[in-house]
């Protein structure tokens, strides 16, 4: 038995008219059934709701408006969850609805919360249906998830997921657009996901969606540093879901070494919010990375931002790279004063409660 995250965009659930495709759902239920017939426990992430519902409510296209978004998906989430019951029924499967804004996870509290709802409903055997909660957010509804790519690689994490797998209408990511470009190739596995490949990824989604290429291979490499082996890639026929699970699939597995995060890692390096930047010499890096060692004021080559003991920071190298985040023990003026002093004489100069500007229990490698 596998614990599997599976992410359905908005292009595969509705029309390009907008409206619901009640056929697809009722076909992508049949493949998420007969992965919870074999034992497995199926989380499913879905988007959707502000295309099922800007028909409905009487706007001619999707909406470009904050406020006519949210009043979309009022009316869109409501008939995308009542299809989704539908479908499910006929296969004696309960399906509970969570919708998640960026702060939920931004709030350890909130999110540790949200966990126990799922892990309550997966011992249950009901199938959690995720998707942001679009009616209250603000910012988020414009920037979103990336059509909920990103989320559910945070669901994906969060849970401890063997696989998230991100159902789209491309089979996979290939060298260059193949609808463009004869000579594209497929890329089958990716190891590790390079400036190369997220070059080569594209950009925006389709008219009812806002997820591209692009915003999916940012996904996988979440869920990738949170342990979760990732497919991409096109379901259209009976049984295509459940061969994606066993690695036979039409698209591309993204695969991964790590193993799974704990929460406050995952917290740290996917949900907080870092208030400033602290610029670190190569010796540092090596220390953070290769070596596994705590960041000491020796290696600070520039501080950025106005933070305090306690709060997140992002940790850069000298050519602007971000290599990972971390709390930080000093002020920004303490540190400014520390930076690129030993530790014998920053405790001479500067009052701090700990020498280490980052302890290695309170890092994460990005």
């Amino acid at each position: 038995m596998e614990r599997i995250v599976v992410k359905i965009g908005s292009s595969s659930l509705t029309s390009d008219e907008g409206g619901l495709h009640k056929q697809n759902i009722h076909f992508f239920a049949s493949e998420l059934a007969e992965l919870y017939k074999q034992g497995n426990d199926v989380i499913l992430v879905t988007s959707g709701a502000v295309a099922a519902g800007f028909r409905e409510i009487g706007y001619e296209s999707r909406p470009k408006m904050v406020h006519q978004k949210q009043a979309a998906a009022a009316v869109g989430q409501a008939l995308l969850m009542q299809a989704y019951q539908e479908a499910f029924s006929q296969y004696g499967i309960v399906a509970a609805q969570i919708l998640l804004t960026r702060y939920d996870f931004s709030n350890r509290k909130r999110i540790s919360n949200a966990l126990m709802t799922i892990e309550e409903l997966l011992a249950q055997r009901i199938i959690p249906i995720i998707n942001e909660n679009d009616t209250v957010s603000t910012a988020e509804i414009v920037l979103k998830f990336g059509d909920n790519d990103h989320l559910s690689a945070l669901v994906a994490t969060m849970s401890k997921a063997n696989k998230l797998a991100i159902i789209t209408d491309m089979d996979g990511l290939y060298t260059a657009d193949p609808r463009k470009d004869p000579d594209a190739t497929k890329i089958e596995r990716v190891a590790e996901i390079s400036d190369a490949i997220l070059a080569i990824a594209g950009g925006a989604g389709s008219a009812v969606g806002t997820g591209g290429m692009r915003s999916k291979i940012e996904a996988a490499r979440i869920a990738m540093r949170g342990g979760v082996t990732t497919f991409i890639g096109r379901v259209q026929h009976a049984g295509e879901l459940p061969s994606a699970i066993l690695g036979r699939g039409r698209g591309t597995y993204f695969d991964t070494e790590e193993t799974s995060l704990p929460m406050k890692k995952q917290w740290l390096g996917f949900h907080s919010t870092p208030v400033g930047s602290i610029t670190i010499d190569q010796g540092a890096v090596t220390a953070l990375i290769e070596r596994h060692k705590s960041l000491l004021p020796a290696g600070v080559v520039q501080v950025s931002g106005d933070f305090h003991p306690g709060d997140v920071v992002e940790v850069i190298d000298t050519q602007g790279a971000t290599i990972g985040r971390g709390v930080v023990n000093y002020a920004t003026w303490q540190l400014q004063a520390a930076a690129g002093l030993s530790s014998d004489e920053v405790e001479r100069r500067v009052e701090v409660q700990r020498i280490e500007v980052i302890h290695r229990d309170e890092w994460i490698t990005l």
